[in-house]
């Protein structure tokens, strides 16, 4: 049986819950949380993120001890618009500005040349700083409410710990971070996220843009809006982005690519490709974008399971399924 979906919940686990759709004031009390140095969950249209203001070093230390994650890891700011990107950033070239005309908000980051507000404790000492403006209303209201406050963005990497698998809705967050945050911090329910998948990553620090790590904004799009070359990934940069590790996106269980598929392996394939006898179906998504969306779900069902591999058949290059293919290939470890 192909995974079901859980349904939009809250599950108290001694921390300040607020729902998806709750008063105005619930948001107004996160966005308080953030400018007290606390920490956020919420949602965004690709994953869930773990937020902290960006300007503050202290909680911005709590994102990396909570989720395990290397100081030298640079994290993605979120900002409200793109009007604010200037305090972050001090250049942005004409074809980043059409990028984020034509984009945000949306699931795409930009990699930028910083500005003095963005600090090595949010950079990972590097000379660059990664923006977006997420396409999701409470992801947009927290900021709203955030910036009324005074402050300039929210620095949120993915709800996990760090190399596990992202979370995409506010339940698996919570079981991967219940235990390391505390009553002062909240939590924000949006229901199952819409990509399922992070952002697409571009480097707009040189001439010519490129595509550090695809996403829901895809390479065919980009191509499009900008009327200009642009390039694919390199493995081999140097620069330190969200998702550059060969291993990154782990189940536990082991993903495997090549062979058959085992009694009682987990299976993960498009809808027109049968289930094989004696494996557990884990979701039969009908196209590369449904693909998207199940992945992260998928991995964590097989774990709950206690499944001890999961074979997938991945889908083709076109369209987000290049972002699919990249998540997957990192899960093999």
């Amino acid at each position: 049986m192909p995974l079901k979906f859980r349904p939009k919940m809250v599950r108290q686990l001694g921390l300040m819950e607020y729902e998806s759709g709750s008063k105005q004031v619930d948001l107004s009390r996160a966005a308080q949380c953030l400018a007290a140095g606390n920490l956020v969950v919420f949602p965004t249209e690709t994953v869930y993120g773990l937020g902290a203001d960006a300007t503050n070093p202290s909680a911005i230390s709590r994102i990396y001890s909570v989720k395990g994650r290397p100081s030298n890891h640079p994290l993605i700011v979120h900002i409200l618009k793109f009007e604010l990107a200037k305090f972050w950033a001090s250049e942005i070239p004409e074809y980043a500005v059409k990028l984020a005309k034509n984009f945000w908000p949306g699931p795409m980051t930009l990699v930028l040349k910083r500005n003095n507000l963005a600090k090595d404790f949010i950079t990972g000492g590097q000379n660059k700083i990664a923006l977006r403006v997420p396409k999701n209303n409470i992801a947009l209201n927290l900021l709203q409410k955030f910036e009324e406050l005074g402050g300039f963005g929210i620095a949120a990497p993915s709800a996990n710990r760090f190399g596990a698998v992202s979370p995409t809705s506010l339940n698996d967050a919570q079981l991967e971070l219940a235990k390391y945050l505390t009553n002062n911090d909240i939590y924000l329910d949006g229901g199952e996220c819409e990509i399922g998948i992070e952002s697409t990553i571009i480097d707009c620090t040189k001439k010519i843009p490129s595509i550090l790590r695809p996403g829901g904004i895809t390479s065919e799009l980009i191509q499009d809006s900008l009327d200009m070359e642009i390039k694919e990934s390199n493995s081999k940069t140097s620069f330190r982005f969200p998702g550059n590790l060969k291993s990154h996106y782990c189940p536990r269980a082991k993903v495997v690519l090549d062979g058959e598929p085992k009694n009682g392996d987990g299976f993960l394939a498009l809808k027109n490709i049968p289930t094989p006898n004696g494996v557990f179906r884990l979701a039969e998504p009908k196209d590369n974008i449904e693909f998207a969306k199940v992945l992260y779900a998928s991995f964590r069902f097989a774990d709950h399971k206690g499944l001890d591999r999961i074979f997938i058949i991945p889908p083709n290059h076109e369209g987000i399924g290049a972002g699919v293919l990249d998540r997957i290939v990192k899960s093999v470890g």
